[in-house]
């Protein structure tokens, strides 16, 4: 099981720029994918971007492409998700996720992480 914790999150302007940190800690292995989410009041959760622990390759959904950066530091046990040209529809609590064998088709379902950690809150004013 993995453990993860958040933060970075905060009150920005619109165009604004917010870098979130994910650590991690327990135990990780190659065939953990790594994911942010974000929920807004009386909204579902949403899919924001994913990262292979190995390899690194990366999935966005269509919102925050070229916008939203995600990444990781696998000696540091770090995920980070750089978020610049922040728009008011960006405001969220924004959740890292983990985990496993999880297939490209489904990478954007939250059913599909098992390990979540407690949230950040980002808000973004117009």
């Amino acid at each position: 099981q993995v453990q993860l914790v958040e933060s970075g999150g905060g009150l920005v302007q619109t165009g604004g720029s917010l870098r979130l940190s994910c650590a991690l800690s327990g135990r990780t292995s190659s065939s953990h994918a790594m994911g942010w989410f974000r929920q807004a009041p009386g909204q579902e959760r949403e899919f924001v971007a994913t990262i292979r622990w190995s390899g690194g390759s990366t999935r966005y959904a269509d919102s925050v492409k070229g916008r939203f950066t995600i990444s990781k530091d696998t000696a540091k046990l770090m995920v980070y998700l750089q978020m610049n040209s922040l728009k008011p529809e960006d405001t969220a609590r924004y959740y890292c996720a983990a985990g496993e064998r999880i297939i490209f088709s489904e990478y954007h379902r939250p059913s599909r992480y098992t390990s979540w950690g407690q949230g950040t809150q980002v808000t973004v004013s117009s």
